[in-house]
């Protein structure tokens, strides 16, 4: 019986992928590609998701447990759709300006120091950062000057891709960073503008770029934050998804296809451990498979395989010491 919803979707989408969209331009026996050159869409609720995020233009807040493909998904959602790519990792000294762009205030002073006649102007010292180069890639380059910069002054465009208009930025990890940060991020990315204090210049776009934001729920996120995104919670795969998502992404995946369902049932059984729920990792799980291949434990019966999940499903507690 056909899935009527399904169908309707079908009928409006501006990303419409394959179950399996590889993007890829390698051939068999090429490294592992887990870039967002393929991605498996195992749950229809991301397509429609990324679709309702691209029609609202509103960020796509991801929740899940870490390595169950939430970044992978932008770099592929960009690949696919012929996308500028920009990415920001958050760590926990990151504030919500980076995001937009760097002072580098320690160059400027060392420029200072040396006592030269004619100092560079100030915009030599403003770094863009991610969500600058999306929503404004022309002004990114002259770093907010208005009169135009020298060529040796010009900041070189980081994106992956094509030269689209149009862009993706991952945000990766939000939850790493102080609260203040996606409060931070409430304005630029409502309004795609903002001002860059150092040199009072206007950075404003009619570009709407598609903005990933990764949480793996480290810590809660502000309410006014998340009531301005699309948000989902990226399902843990069945064992069925492990199975295709390491045949789609690892090289050859025929060599060991005997392992596969062993150590798929064999991660779900410990995720439904407390002590282990909450390590639930799709990316663990091809770490074991590819340990597997390459060390030749071929099936459960090896006397290997047991000290193998201790080691990469498992992973017992550090030891701290007395």
């Amino acid at each position: 019986m056909p899935d009527e919803n399904r169908e309707v979707m079908n009928a409006r989408r501006f990303f419409n992928p394959a179950r399996r969209q590889d993007v890829s331009n390698g051939g068999e026996g090429q490294p592992d590609r887990n870039d967002g050159q393929v991605y498996v869409y195992f749950d229809e609720d991301i397509v429609l998701a990324v679709n309702i995020a691209l029609a609202t233009k509103r960020p796509l807040l991801l929740s899940g447990p870490s390595g169950c493909g939430k970044s992978t998904l932008a770099r592929n959602i960009a690949l696919t759709l012929g996308r500028r790519y920009y990415e920001h990792v958050v760590t926990a000294r990151t504030e919500a300006r980076d995001l937009l762009y760097r002072f580098d205030a320690v160059h400027r002073l060392n420029d200072a120091q040396v006592g030269s006649e004619s100092m560079p102007p100030i915009e030599k010292y403003i770094v863009p950062g991610a969500l600058w180069w999306a929503l404004s890639p022309e002004t990114a380059a002259e770093r907010g000057s208005k009169a135009g910069l020298a060529k040796a002054y010009r900041a070189a465009d980081p994106s992956r891709g094509t030269s689209s208009s149009d862009a993706v930025v991952l945000i990766d990890e939000i939850d790493k960073a102080d609260p203040d940060v996606p409060n931070g991020l409430l304005v630029p990315l409502g309004s795609f503008r903002f001002t860059v204090a150092e040199s009072n210049a206007e950075v404003a776009s009619d570009r709407e770029p598609l903005i990933v934001i990764t949480n793996n729920g480290e810590r809660e996120l502000p309410e006014a934050f998340t009531r301005r995104c699309v948000a989902l919670t990226v399902p843990s795969p069945t064992e069925e998804q492990l199975i295709e998502i390491a045949r789609a992404v690892l090289p050859q995946a025929e060599r060991y296809e005997g392992i596969l369902g062993p150590l798929a049932r064999r991660l779900i059984a410990l995720a439904a451990e407390s002590a282990y729920a909450q390590r639930y990792s799709t990316a663990e799980y091809l770490d074991a498979v590819r340990a597997c291949s390459l060390l030749g434990i071929t099936d459960e019966a090896n006397p290997h395989f047991a000290m193998l999940l201790q080691i990469t499903l498992r992973k017992p507690q550090v030891w701290a010491g007395d």
